[in-house]
């Protein structure tokens, strides 16, 4: 037994947050009686429906890759009409969720998936999957700083985790170098460089876990190979893989 919010979640028909509106609205039935509460438990042996329609278990785990162009939104809907990322998916018969997001100015290597459980399970700071990328900022890294961020720093009593830096090259006044981490928190590249005054001026996310972003060319799609989708399950140590094919 489940919340009906919880379920109607992981059956990829809409987030919790988005079933708990269409609860509200009255659009939601249980074996055939409206349910106007989200405080409400279903059995596994009972039917939920939207608008009439009957919502299915999750389906088999599916995921894709997008090369992000800059100024996308991460988000399906913006109130200013700023273009998102969904405008650049394909037509695809699956409810598709990102797995992390990369901001406006971000670009690279961003996941979606059919699965509301496995993009949920993403998001939980334990998980730790590593995220890679390049970035180019203006200014420069002493020795002691990046020794620093390898410990982890604290900024206006924000905690970051520990971040590995190698650097590249110069050029000019900036620099580019690999950022890996663990955690991915709201702006983090940008917020500790600017901490030790360097300004970041590119940022494309290049791995998330085992997933590569390669050679997909820029705004393009992928559908993860049974193979690559295989190895990135066993990568983030997710257990619940019944739906996986």
């Amino acid at each position: 037994m489940q919340r009906i919010a919880k379920r109607i979640a992981e059956s990829g028909a809409a987030s919790r947050r988005e079933a708990e509106k269409l609860i509200e609205q009255g659009r939601v039935t249980v074996d055939g009686q409206l349910v106007l509460s989200p405080v409400f438990f279903v059995e596994d042996s009972q039917v939920v429906s939207i608008d009439g329609k009957a919502i299915g278990r999750e389906e088999n785990l599916l995921i894709w890759k997008m090369n992000k162009p800059r100024g996308y939104l991460t988000t399906k809907r913006d109130p200013q009409s700023r273009k998102t990322v969904f405008e650049l998916l394909p037509k695809i018969p699956h409810r598709m969720i990102y797995i992390g997001r990369l901001d406006f100015n971000s670009e690279g290597l961003l996941l979606f998936t059919n699965s509301g459980k496995f993009a949920r399970y993403l998001e939980l700071p334990s998980t730790g999957v590593r995220r890679k990328y390049k970035v180019r900022f203006h200014g420069s890294l002493t020795e002691e700083n990046i020794r620093a961020l390898r410990k982890g720093v604290t900024i206006d009593g924000f905690r970051y985790g520990p971040i590995d830096v190698k650097l590249e090259r110069a050029v000019g006044s900036n620099s580019w170098a690999i950022f890996t981490l663990n955690e991915g928190k709201n702006r983090e590249i940008r917020r500790v460089l600017e901490h030790f005054n360097c300004e970041v001026n590119r940022l494309i996310r290049i791995n998330y876990g085992s997933i590569s972003l390669g050679e997909l060319r820029l705004g393009a799609v992928q559908e993860l190979s049974p193979g690559e989708l295989k190895s990135f399950v066993k990568n983030t140590k997710f257990s619940d893989s019944g739906t996986l094919q």
